[in-house]
């Protein structure tokens, strides 16, 4: 297979960002959560500046900002969106990328962990890559694509565009965030600092996708407190919090509301922690729906099996506590579906099909368009991600690098 323009400049990028270890952490209380995201923003300043991007910041919340400088005056300012972190689902430390080069159609196997295998079995996409050249990690991590990918594709296409300035377009800003794998990537300033009309996140699956519609999304935190007592002399006294804990999950719809037994619109409660003893305990949940209603639904519906089973034991406290996370940018994008068609004429300019369908997730893009700023999510070719099969090809970042180069020029006649 020919290698395109883009190929060998990905491929280093993202070999280069997937070593760097920039997972975020859902239980620190720091923005961003963890120092180690700030190793690979503070690169990301040295080469932006290196490539001649102008207002190159790190801001105190964490987020990397620039402007790739416009050739035609008076459109339109476009953002270009990808996060730094990766997710905290599964290891990320000591990633050692592996280029499979010119795939043959066979199994991928990792040196680090000889019985794993990636093939079109347990990935069917992989079937259509044979002759591309394949990125993974060696077996014991993740590779990072998501969203490294997304780095590397808009670091790429800027770098182009600074480099070609024949090619008109107009001022297009860049955002590098942190923690958008835990839901806190988007402080409430970065909306005025990207300063842009429209942007798009790089953060999605297969070429040709493009996504403007996401799960709405809470986070849970139920906190029970029960009786402590020496468990020899405990009759009478003791009220275990585990107990009423294994409770209130058990008694939660189970066959018919998590994510193992959902699927396309219908969302869903998902117990994801479950913390303490016997004194003291505490359960974290999502709550995923695609539309307002059902989403207050899951949340009613929680409330009213922990008011159960405090009724049940008054001598326990039970406390539940319901945060907004992100909501679904269908509600805002349909009033103006102008960005949406700026990338799907983009990605029929370089030869795809656009596709759409609802994400079952949710990206800054959500929280970006929530906060004023309409934000579509744009493919970059990520499979298998938050675990050791993850994979990617070049050359389908290189599809998005040309989609996000086409979509500068679109925007400068907008």
């Amino acid at each position: 297979m020919m290698r395109s323009e883009f190929d060998d400049e990905l491929e280093q990028r993202l070999v280069r960002y997937a070593k760097i270890d920039s997972q975020s952490d859902a239980d620190s209380p720091t923005s961003p959560s963890t120092e180690i995201q700030l190793d690979m923003s503070r690169l990301l300043v040295e080469e932006l500046t290196a490539m001649g991007a102008e207002e190159v910041t790190l801001t105190d919340y964490g987020v990397v900002l620039a402007t790739v400088p416009a050739t035609v005056e008076g459109g339109p300012v476009m953002g270009w969106v990808a996060h730094v972190d990766t997710a905290p689902q599964y290891n990320a430390t000591g990633v050692k990328p592996v280029v499979h080069r010119g795939y043959n159609g066979g199994d991928i196997t990792f040196a680090d962990a000889p019985e794993l295998r990636l093939s079109p079995e347990n990935s069917p996409y992989l079937a259509e890559k044979q002759g591309e050249d394949i990125i993974t990690a060696s077996g014991l991590t993740l590779l990072g694509g998501d969203d490294k990918a997304g780095v590397a594709i808009a670091m790429t296409a800027a770098r182009h565009l600074i480099d070609n300035p024949e090619i008109p377009h107009g001022k297009i800003r860049l955002a590098f965030t942190p923690d958008e794998e835990i839901g806190r990537g988007v402080d409430a300033r970065l909306p005025k600092d990207l300063g842009c009309d429209f942007a798009y996140t790089f953060d999605g699956g297969k070429p040709g996708e493009i996504e403007y519609e996401t799960f709405s999304a809470d986070g849970a935190v139920v906190k029970i407190t029960g009786v402590s007592a020496h468990p020899g002399f405990a009759k009478d006294k003791m009220v275990n919090a585990l107990h009423l804990a294994a409770k209130i999950i058990s008694t939660l719809p189970q066959a018919t509301m998590t994510p193992e037994t959902t699927s396309g619109l219908e969302g869903f409660l998902h117990v994801s922690e479950l913390n303490g003893g016997s004194s003291e305990a505490e359960i974290k949940l999502i709550l995923r729906d695609f539309e307002r209603d059902g989403l207050q639904a899951k949340g009613d519906l929680l409330r009213q099996v922990c008011a159960a089973v405090a009724a049940g034991e008054p001598r326990a406290k039970i406390e539940v506590d319901i945060q907004p996370q992100y909501r679904n940018m269908r509600y805002w994008l349909e009033e103006d579906m102008t960005p949406v068609d700026l990338v799907r004429g983009a990605v029929e300019a370089v030869g795809l099909e656009p596709r759409s369908a609802p994400i079952r997730g949710g990206t800054d893009g959500s929280r970006l368009t929530e906060m004023g700023v309409p934000c579509p999510n744009v493919f970059t070719g990520m499979q298998e991600i938050h675990g050791p099969l993850e994979w990617i090809s070049v050359q389908d970042m290189a599809l998005a690098t040309r989609v996000a180069v086409e979509l500068a020029q679109r925007t400068a006649k907008a």
